[in-house]
């Protein structure tokens, strides 16, 4: 799925302008990327309900080398990105702004109070969701869909959002 589109289809904003900077420069803290990685990452983070575009992601790529903020090299015929000691600075006056970025992508993210869980459950949890999200991103299942399967989708879907909202309001 490229982006998310709100119930008038019109495209919502997943970061506020400038925020998928943060969040790249974020990903780069954590070690070097090449372009793919850093949309995988960001996929992966949002439990797969959000996977830009490379046409919004290498764009931004290229501003941060044109800013001095990262460095490229070639690795294995890839373009692979690095923080350069100006884009750690950069990300250390603006912690602000990358959490605000994080948090505004909503993110699923394992809350605090949970290190009692079993590690296995979150990610499990963290999968299934992010394998439906990836599920209705791939136009190939349109094919097969009629009227009676998308009700049958549609039903299965509605009852278990309002079983877990049972189950978060007990």
């Amino acid at each position: 799925m490229s982006g998310h589109h709100g119930q008038d289809g019109r495209s919502e904003r997943r970061f506020e302008r400038g925020g998928l900077k943060y969040v790249i420069l974020d990903l780069l803290s954590e070690k070097s990327r090449h372009g793919y990685e850093i949309i995988q990452a960001i996929s992966e983070r949002s439990a797969g309900l959000y996977t830009p575009s490379p046409g919004s992601v290498y764009p931004v790529l290229q501003m941060l080398e044109d800013l001095g903020q990262v460095t490229l090299a070639q690795g294995d015929g890839r373009k692979i990105y690095t923080l350069t000691d100006t884009g750690k600075a950069f990300l250390a006056d603006r912690a602000e702004q990358v959490n605000q970025s994080w948090q505004r992508a909503g993110w699923l993210e394992e809350p605090e109070g949970s290190h009692g869980w079993e590690p296995d459950v979150w990610q499990a949890l963290r999968s299934e969701i992010r394998d439906v999200g990836r599920f209705f991103g791939h136009r190939g299942w349109m094919r097969h869909l009629n009227h009676e399967k998308m009700a049958r989708i549609l039903q299965v879907i509605a009852k278990a959002r309002a079983e877990i909202e049972q189950i978060l309001s007990e």
